[in-house]
């Protein structure tokens, strides 16, 4: 392979209950990449469609983490990188972890797979750290592994692809307004009471023991946030009103889509999943605010190779 054009997924994290360590990928939403190799050394991004971006390597998300990965590889050749940016940044449905993801995952490809899909994460998660001044997983790798993804540990860092049930689906409502991943970790408290640590500690062991057995109802009762969304919702407008309207509809649970101003739900079945897309439109009609709406099943396998010459 000389060139490669693949599918980079959009991602949920922390998945209501699982602040930094859970997320999962979106199958039919997000970026395309094109990489190929050249004789001129160094990694150059020379096109980028659909948002405006930096084109220099050490200020875009995705040369930064092809330049840690060949930090790491020998090779005496040179990478040009296209980027379609389909995921608007901010949008919080992971648009740095897309490109972050895609450049790693497409350039390892390219590369005959020198590395593992775990071994890719450490440095997708540098780009995350330019794009938010932290270097967090919960959305690189769901990208790169597919399905659902569990950062047990950063330090070591340890991630653990989870079980998807088969059924499962999600709607996306995306409000067309920008929250920095940066700004909205700063109204975040530092420190929480034990009593919501426990529940919140519950709810990530519940969540993942619903996945594993399949339990719908267990997943339900699991997606629950005591922590983060109580102040990030205040971000985003009518976020309560589209909560009532998605779990009136038969969402199995609704949360903010990693810092927001997206808002998930998870629902059992693709019929139930376009019921719950519906409540979002019709419950945000009212608010004077552009929004678009998707709906996906999980994607099990992460980024995809589109073409290859």
């Amino acid at each position: 392979m000389e060139c490669i054009r693949i599918f980079c997924p959009a991602t949920i994290a922390n998945i209501s209950c699982g602040f930094d360590v859970l997320g999962l990928a979106l199958d039919g939403v997000g970026d395309e990449m094109i990489i190929r190799k050249t004789e001129t050394p160094g990694i150059r991004i020379t096109k980028i469609s659909g948002q405006q971006l930096p084109l220099e390597t050490d200020q875009n998300v995705a040369g930064v983490a092809a330049k840690a990965l060949l930090k790491d590889y020998r090779y005496s050749g040179g990478i040009e990188i296209e980027i379609e940016k389909k995921i608007k940044p901010g949008s919080g449905i992971g648009s740095s972890a897309a490109s972050a993801a895609g450049a790693v995952g497409g350039l390892n490809l390219l590369l005959g797979e020198p590395f593992s899909k775990h071994q890719l994460i450490p440095f997708a998660m540098q780009g995350e750290k330019l794009a938010s001044g932290v270097a967090h997983a919960d959305n690189v790798a769901p990208a790169l592994l597919g399905g659902f993804t569990l950062v047990r540990s950063y330090d070591p860092l340890d991630v653990i692809k989870l079980n998807t049930p088969g059924q499962l689906h999600a709607s996306i409502i995306h409000p067309q307004i920008e929250v920095k991943t940066a700004d909205s970790r700063k109204i975040l408290k530092t420190q929480i009471s034990l009593k919501d640590g426990i529940r919140q500690w519950g709810n990530v062991g519940g969540l993942v023991a619903g996945l594993y057995t399949e339990d719908y109802d267990l997943i339900s009762r699991s997606l629950e946030d005591y922590i983060v969304e109580p102040i990030r919702s205040m971000l985003i407008p009518g976020y309560d009103k589209l909560k009532a309207a998605a779990k009136e509809a038969g969402a199995l649970g609704v949360g903010i889509s990693g810092s927001g101003p997206s808002v998930f739900a998870l629902s059992k079945g693709s019929d139930r999943a376009r019921e719950v897309a519906k409540a979002f439109q019709e419950a945000y009609t009212t608010i004077a605010v552009p929004f678009e709406i998707h709906v996906s099943k999980i994607n099990p396998e992460g980024i995809k190779i589109l073409e290859q010459w």
